[in-house]
């Protein structure tokens, strides 16, 4: 299994959708080796390792076509990196400048592992790892599944061609490719021209066990909070929920609103309340994990997630388990699987200022949402999650009967 975050490592997500996958698999039989491009080392078992790209030894090699999944980006690699003088690439991990050439390197690793490893089938998770899939299904021969957890479609308003293209070659040299949501496989079908029988729909879950929060932060604020938790990007739709903040607070001072979450347009955000001057009824928290997301859900009245595609959202998920009513965009995967939330259009402001306001103003409509929101997450477990994919990978790997 190829991904670019693990926990402890994570930044969203992808992170916990892996974490959430494999546990349940490794419950089901399935022996795993999870390679992150930097990972400390770590105890492993039987059943479950994982292994850092840091310290697999490429060697001396002599560049071929294997790693086809960057072949736009090969040439100007070549040019700048003698790439048969290096034996160990020192991995960030991160989503920093140098990411292509760390993608590039993640896919030379693979290659290394690929030869001296044995295993059945490879799952690389979103376009990052791609290109490494690639790779060590041409030297093994062995299946490759690539789980699409977001396309660059969903990411930015301006496409960016290199991950659309190693999107695409992913797909196209994929046995199978797992998609998170139905809006996820339009995507893949409509964008990509990828055959529709090799598409499977994969629903994320959600972890089973209670929450157990130590000690749930007191509320010192009067006011009724609503949360936005994520990435603050173009996807999230961070804007439209500013603009729903202004037109609830027009009828109801007794708010206060929460983006919690880094990104690229933060900046752009906090100069946009200031410039409504609602920054009085604004918090800023950055990036919160673990028990700050817990602690975060835990004084929140509300949680909104106005994105304006979004593959899935594990985040809803989070909140519904935590017992806040929640309010999502019909843009999203996981309006799918989530009859009880409050579902309306991204850009619909005046909507969403609506639906906010009634949940805060009828106790009866918000405890309605938590009852329900308690029998949709029975039906969304992880264990069913991986029960589907197990499934596939028993298909793929069954040789062939012949008469």
């Amino acid at each position: 299994m190829l991904g670019w975050e693990f926990p402890p490592y994570i930044s969203g997500g992808l992170g916990t959708a892996c974490h959430g996958l494999t546990q349940a698999l490794l419950k089901k039989g399935v022996e795993i080796d999870f390679v992150l491009p930097h990972a400390q080392m770590r105890k492993s078992r039987k059943s479950f390792r994982i292994i850092s790209a840091s310290s697999v030894s490429i060697g001396k090699r002599q560049v071929n076509n294997t790693i086809t999944g960057l072949d736009r980006l090969q040439k100007d690699f070549l040019q700048r990196h003698n790439l048969s003088g290096r034996s160990l690439y020192p991995f960030s991990g991160g989503y920093g400048d140098g990411l292509y050439e760390e993608v590039y390197w993640y896919a030379l690793a693979l290659e290394a592992i690929a030869r001296t490893n044995d295993f059945d089938v490879v799952h690389a998770h979103d376009w990052l790892t791609y290109p490494a899939g690639i790779a060590a299904k041409m030297i093994s021969g062995k299946p490759l599944f690539v789980h699409v957890h977001a396309t660059e479609y969903d990411r930015s308003p301006k496409i960016n061609p290199t991950v659309y293209h190693l999107e695409k070659r992913g797909m196209q040299a994929a046995n199978m490719v797992l998609a998170v949501s139905e809006l996820t496989r339009k995507t893949i079908l409509g964008r990509y021209g990828i055959p529709a029988n090799k598409v499977l729909v994969s629903y994320n879950g959600v972890a089973t066990a209670k929450r157990k929060i130590k000690s749930p932060s007191p509320r010192y604020l009067k006011e009724k909070i609503v949360t936005f938790l994520g990435r603050v990007t173009y996807q999230k739709g961070p804007e439209y929920f500013i603009e729903a903040a202004r037109k609830v607070l027009n009828v109801n001072q007794n708010v206060r609103f929460v983006i919690a979450g880094n990104g690229d347009l933060l900046g752009k955000m906090i100069l946009k309340v200031a410039g409504y001057k609602m920054l009085s009824k604004f918090h800023f928290t950055g990036f919160l994990k673990g028990s700050q997301v817990d602690q975060m859900l835990s004084m929140s009245d509300v949680y909104v997630m106005p994105s304006v595609s979004e593959p899935f959202g594990i985040a809803p998920l989070e909140a519904m388990k935590s017992g806040v009513p929640v309010i999502i965009s019909r843009q999203s995967g996981v309006s799918e699987v989530l009859p009880s939330a409050i579902k309306v259009n991204f850009w619909d402001t005046d909507a969403l200022a609506n639906a906010i306001n009634g949940v805060l103003e009828y106790a009866s409509l918000s405890d309605e949402i938590k009852r329900n929101g308690e029998s949709d997450l029975s039906d969304l477990t992880w264990s069913k999650t991986a029960a589907v994919v197990n499934s596939a990978y028993q298909t793929a790997t069954k040789p062939y009967n012949i008469c």
